[in-house]
């Protein structure tokens, strides 16, 4: 058996990231199953819209940034992607891909396919009417911040089922 102390770094964040990210999705699972998928998407949101104030809170000390220096796309794209580094398992992580196109926008992209939560939620059998709770996070990261953006497309159905593929565009107003 080997000992915590021989499993390096990346192995334990993997192995924690994808238990909450578990749990999370059989949370979802749960209140589904109860009380059926409306409830478990509107509750979905209303945990992550009250959970984020925290989150954050936490990732601007840990990053070591303050909402107001949050002024460039670079730093605004810097915070995401740090953020999500940290909250997400590698093996998960580098299925999202962000750029900035021009000095405004932040273009996020999954991979084709591999949204781990489109994955968890096809598996559940619920894809059809799931509604993103992922972007809709990250979403609500960047409205706790008090930026000011347009969201293009807004977090809804899973696009990754009803289009085929998962990209948008955050453009803000500096």
């Amino acid at each position: 058996m080997r000992s915590l102390d021989a499993m390096g770094k990346e192995e334990l964040r993997d192995l924690l990231g994808k238990g909450w990210l578990t749990h999370d999705g059989m949370w979802f699972y749960s209140v589904y199953k109860e009380f059926g998928i409306e409830s478990a998407n509107k509750l979905n949101k209303e945990a992550i819209k009250s959970m984020v104030p925290f989150e954050v809170q936490r990732l601007t000390q840990i990053i070591g940034i303050t909402k107001n220096r949050l002024k460039s796309m670079e730093d605004i794209r810097d915070f995401v992607l740090w953020g999500m580094e940290l909250i997400l398992p590698a093996s998960v992580f580098n299925k999202l891909h962000f750029s900035t196109p021009s000095r405004n926008v932040l273009h996020w992209e999954w991979e084709k396919y591999e949204c781990f939560a489109y994955k968890g939620m096809k598996r559940m059998g619920v894809i059809d009417s799931y509604e993103c709770g992922v972007m809709y996070r990250i979403e609500c990261w960047l409205e706790s911040l008090d930026l000011k953006f347009i969201a293009n497309p807004r977090p809804g159905k899973c696009q990754m089922h009803e289009r085929g593929y998962c990209a948008g565009d955050y453009e803000f107003q500096f």
